[in-house]
């Protein structure tokens, strides 16, 4: 079977939880070939990718969202026709637009999005907008932030298709736009995986963002909302990691009958035979992890900062690439501004080895899916610590029917006093360690394993082909 995979900002350009999985379930499916859509910020990124792509990935086509803003002034005035000036109007007040019906518009008649963004009949639609809901806001500002919001998504649907017998997206957003597209244009059906919940994600990250004036936010998350809909109306499939989640997709409107759980599974006998660190005077916590805003190391490094007046012989190890560069050279100033001492940034290492080097592991993300960082820790037997977000807390704790006890401690987000105690009671508590850290790994042993996780997925593409194959015959 021939997999087109729709990829936003991760895989291959950076590594990162998600991307390794993505690198490794293609690996571990030899027998279908893969095609990679991906969609990037900036086209300098092009081509530069991260990982070596396996021998079964056979193309990669690439889509970076800035090249939109390198798009001439529509010059043709189309005519458009009462469903498709519908369709646009539904589509810029961010409610349920005709995808269809913008699908033939763009794609096949191959339609300027410059020439609708630049028209009458969007000054009108942004008219009737402003007077409606923003009769306080200057028409220029509207006018830039709504053209800026829509150009990006016209501009992807615009784009050559690369054929499959099947679609995967792996958010929502505009890979899950693409994959939608790729089902109609090719007849065929199409699946969606989510690793955190994307709609909220955004709708977290639009709250904080300062980029974002106050009185557009609203409007940014309905049309993230717009977005994912497009994909919970239309996919065959879709699938999370945890229960919560499936149950999140289903509030927000997916079928109760196409979602289903698929927890993510890691290369267990890699990691189960690490030995426990030798007792040297000294407890080691490791957070394996990108330097990136999501992920709060800044609270971890005050928490350890707080940690460091209570216990004197204990070290922090910050391991992962600089996803975010900025971000990554604010936390090293974290650091030299606090005068902390024992904090180690040690890059990309290989985590397998340094694993020998910690006494158990913290992870301190704003929001979260099912990190792999937690599962490996735990089969190397390393319990941890982690913010309440996503399914840590599950991982810590067991889903239902698993009795085996409790794996690691879990606080709430950027609650720096609780994350500090739970990191000295890991820290003093030698045997209960031990005895989470043994649990964790029972719990991975016989829950997350990869094998299973692969198994689970080709059943699910075996189900959505014959069931969209059953139905196209009739």
């Amino acid at each position: 079977m021939r997999i087109c995979v729709i990829l936003e900002g991760c895989y291959p350009y950076v590594t990162g939880g998600v991307s390794t999985w993505m690198h490794q379930y293609i690996k571990a499916m030899p027998e279908h070939e893969f095609v990679l859509w991906t969609i990037g910020a900036s086209s300098r990124d092009r081509g530069k990718f991260k990982y070596e792509l396996p021998d079964n990935v056979t193309e990669v086509h690439e889509i970076f969202l800035q090249d939109a803003l390198n798009l001439p002034p529509g010059k043709k005035k189309y005519r458009l026709k009462q469903e498709e000036l519908q369709a646009l109007r539904d589509f810029v007040h961010c409610s349920r637009p005709d995808w269809e019906v913008l699908f033939h518009m763009y794609n096949d008649k191959g339609m300027s999005p410059m020439s609708f963004l630049m028209s009458k009949e969007f000054l009108d639609i942004l008219t009737d907008i402003c007077e409606d809901d923003y009769p306080y806001t200057a028409f220029s500002d509207m006018f830039h932030t709504l053209r800026s919001m829509f150009l990006p998504v016209l501009y992807t649907i615009c784009q050559e298709v690369p054929r499959a017998d099947l679609y995967h997206a792996i958010a929502t957003g505009y890979s899950g736009i693409l994959a939608r597209l790729g089902s109609y244009k090719y007849h065929v059906p199409f699946m969606l995986t989510e690793h955190g919940i994307y709609t909220r994600e955004r709708e977290e990250e639009i709250i904080r963002a300062q980029w974002v004036p106050a009185a557009f936010k609203r409007f940014w998350v309905r049309f993230f909302y717009m977005l994912s809909a497009a994909v919970y109306d239309r996919a065959d499939m879709i699938t999370s990691l945890f229960g919560n989640a499936r149950k999140i997709q289903i509030d927000i409107g997916c079928a109760p009958e196409r979602c289903r759980v698929i927890p993510n599974g890691i290369h267990y006998k890699r990691f189960c035979d690490i030995p426990l660190k030798e007792e040297d005077g000294w407890t080691d916590i490791g957070a394996v992890v990108r330097l990136a805003p999501i992920k709060d190391i800044k609270t971890l490094i005050y928490s350890f900062y707080e940690l460091k007046f209570r216990l004197e012989k204990v070290r922090l190890h910050i391991i992962g690439p600089e996803d975010d560069k900025q971000y990554a050279q604010e936390c090293y100033e974290l650091v030299r501004q606090l005068g902390v001492k024992d904090v180690l940034f040690p890059g990309m290492v290989n985590v397998l080895e340094y694993m020998k080097k910690l006494d158990f592991t913290v992870l301190t993300s704003i929001s979260e899916g099912q990190p792999l960082s937690v599962l490996e820790s735990f089969a190397a037997g390393r319990p941890c610590v982690t913010t309440d977000v996503g399914c840590c807390r599950e991982l810590l704790n067991g889903m239902e029917g698993d009795e085996l006890g409790c794996a690691g401690f879990c606080v709430p987000p950027m609650d720096r006093e609780a994350l500090c105690s739970a990191m000295e009671r890991m820290c003093l508590r030698v045997e209960e360690r031990y005895r989470m850290g043994q649990i964790g790994k029972k719990r991975v042993e016989q829950f997350y394993r990869h094998e299973d996780m692969i198994q689970n997925y080709k059943q699910v593409y075996s189900e959505v082909m014959e069931k969209w194959q059953g139905s196209d015959s009739v």
